[in-house]
């Protein structure tokens, strides 16, 4: 007979483990349900149409110059990229009232005067308007925002000129070396036009809640205060992303920006826009990593995975009957991975709920009393908790 190992935590250790872990929330980004039929009820075309149509007055990139095709891009997609001015107050710590002013870039998406802009655009702004390179100002209000992505969806009344809409492209088939433009404000200067290309994909990026960002694009179009928000368009005026952050030591453009995806925004723009927030599957752990707790000296018997630290009552693990650490410091079930694909941090787990709805059926692989067994998990949804710090997902 062959004993197998049994890994135990002293007393000392689960306390430890316990502390180091007790903030530790397993929220996810996830893929969102389709509300067509909101858009088909609001009495305008569809912004998450797969294949946007190329706006009228952009010729065939293949038959006009370079220039001519930025000046056509910019002529007619200029009218609907917003500029976004917030006003915040708050009070000192004598009491003494102060205001706080930014600005950022938007997009509009449809007729009814929904703009797409980052969710740290708005954050606590107490006041918003809109503008759209002319003397007329538009007062706008948050609709929803969504911490995890960084993106959010204001509106204003529109006028009965109508707006220009700026349409949704695809971001899942773009190319390294693709030329791009960005249209912003930064530094407050309006509607500015920059252009570059595409110089890498498959970025990892991270919201302010320290939430990756999965996919990102990375641009040398220059980005700089006062872009975020704005769209990153492709050579037929197609959003292909929107422009959230830039890698510099000194605050300005280097030629190293970032966009989230479009098709990420495409996911979550119905929930923001009829709900306010997002509803996302969460699997209902503490789920520190394997390596992690290896590095800080505890003895596994896995190099690599999530422990199931412990499950929330009522939660995804708990109903499919995911083990956590027992009052004895017995390890409890370590998760390899998740239809196929390895989960070795909670990076991981978030990319792979990213694609995954409420109430679908995931088949875990977990280690569990030194063999491997198949557990499939139903994953339940949770809303978004908000705090004076931002966005951040409860496990209980």
């Amino acid at each position: 007979m062959i004993n197998k190992p049994v890994y135990q935590l002293s007393a000392r250790q689960l306390i430890l483990l316990a502390f180091a872990t007790a903030l530790t929330a397993v929220g996810a980004t996830a893929l969102l349900f389709s509300i067509g039929s909101y858009w088909h009820s609001s009495g305008g075309a569809s912004p998450l149409t797969e294949s946007a149509a190329v706006p009228a007055g952009i010729s065939n990139p293949a038959e006009v110059s370079d220039e001519q095709n930025s000046i056509e891009v910019y002529r007619t997609l200029a009218p609907g990229v917003a500029f976004i001015n917030t006003t915040s107050v708050r009070r000192d710590v004598w009491g003494d009232t102060q205001e706080g002013r930014g600005n950022g870039s938007g997009s509009v998406i449809d007729n009814q005067g929904h703009i797409l802009t980052n969710y740290h655009v708005v954050e606590r702004a107490q006041k918003l308007t809109v503008s759209f390179g002319g003397d007329k100002v538009y007062p706008a209000r948050v609709i929803g925002g969504d911490a995890d992505t960084d993106l959010a969806i204001i509106k204003i009344d529109p006028p009965a000129t109508g707006l220009t809409v700026v349409p949704l492209g695809d971001s899942d088939n773009l190319v390294v070396g693709q030329k791009v433009l960005a249209i912003g404000n930064p530094f407050g200067l309006d509607r500015t036009l920059t252009t570059g290309v595409i110089s890498g994909l498959q970025r990892p990026i991270r919201a302010r809640n320290n939430r990756p960002i999965d996919a990102a694009i990375q641009t040398d179009a220059s980005i700089n205060p006062g872009n975020s928000g704005g769209p990153l368009l492709d050579k037929f005026g197609r959003m292909i992303g929107i422009n959230s952050q830039i890698l510099s030591p000194a605050g300005g453009s280097v030629g190293v920006g970032f966009a989230v995806p479009v098709n990420t925004a495409k996911r979550i723009i119905p929930q923001l826009i009829q709900y306010g927030s997002v509803s996302r599957p969460k699997m209902g752990a503490e789920l520190p990593s394997v390596e992690s707790l290896a590095r800080r000296g505890y003895r596994m018997p896995v190099e690599q995975g999530l422990l199931v630290l412990r499950t929330v009552p009522g939660g995804s693990a708990e109903k499919a009957g995911l083990q956590g650490v027992t009052d004895d410091g017995t390890l409890g079930d370590i998760i390899l991975s998740a239809d196929g694909q390895k989960l070795n941090d909670l990076d991981a787990l978030y990319r792979l709920l990213d694609k995954k709805k409420i109430g679908e059926t995931v088949n875990f692989e977990v280690y569990r009393g030194g063999q491997t067994v198949s557990v499939p998990i139903k994953l339940f949804g949770t809303t978004a908790a908000t705090t004076s710090g931002g966005t951040r997902r409860m496990d209980e």
